[in-house]
């Protein structure tokens, strides 16, 4: 029998989330999709990780000057990588999230090879139930989580 004080261990988190966003890119790296292609290989294979088919790769928000670029998407074995190239104002938005851990470093660098920021941000965060309330993270009880639903 166990009392309610005791505390349940810690899991190891579910996945690793990496969102890299990039500014001051090159317009020519980001409006070529060859680029973005080999960049997308690359980067799968840097991390090793196992593509689950081709990336797809379409050019979105024509209508919006800020907003148009290519958004790609590869679905990998662990989960996906996505990204978002607004080419007119030179901005990459980069996610890539697995639950098979990464080096962050190996990414970086190949992303950084591949679109060429003069400035970057970097958050890496273990995503799942996995750790106990602390600053910064809002954890929801099961009862607010029904009120919010309702």
């Amino acid at each position: 029998m166990t009392s309610q004080n005791q505390t349940k261990p810690i899991r190891a988190p579910w996945g690793q989330h990496l969102v890299l966003d990039f500014n001051g890119c090159p317009k020519k790296l980001l409006t070529d999709k060859e680029n973005i292609l080999n960049w997308s290989k690359e980067l799968v294979e840097a991390i090793d990780m196992i593509a689950y088919g081709e990336p797809i790769v379409e050019h979105f928000a024509s209508h919006s000057y800020e907003a148009a670029g290519y958004t790609l998407l590869q679905m990998i074995e662990t989960s996906n990588i996505a990204a978002h190239f607004a080419e007119n104002i030179g901005q990459v938005y980069i996610d890539v999230f697995s639950c098979k851990a990464f080096d962050v470093e190996v990414a970086l660098g190949v992303c950084k090879k591949y679109f060429s920021p003069a400035k970057a941000n970097m958050h890496n965060m273990d995503r799942g139930f996995h750790k106990e309330d602390k600053d910064g993270v809002r954890n929801f009880t099961e009862e607010v989580q029904d009120v919010r639903a309702a």
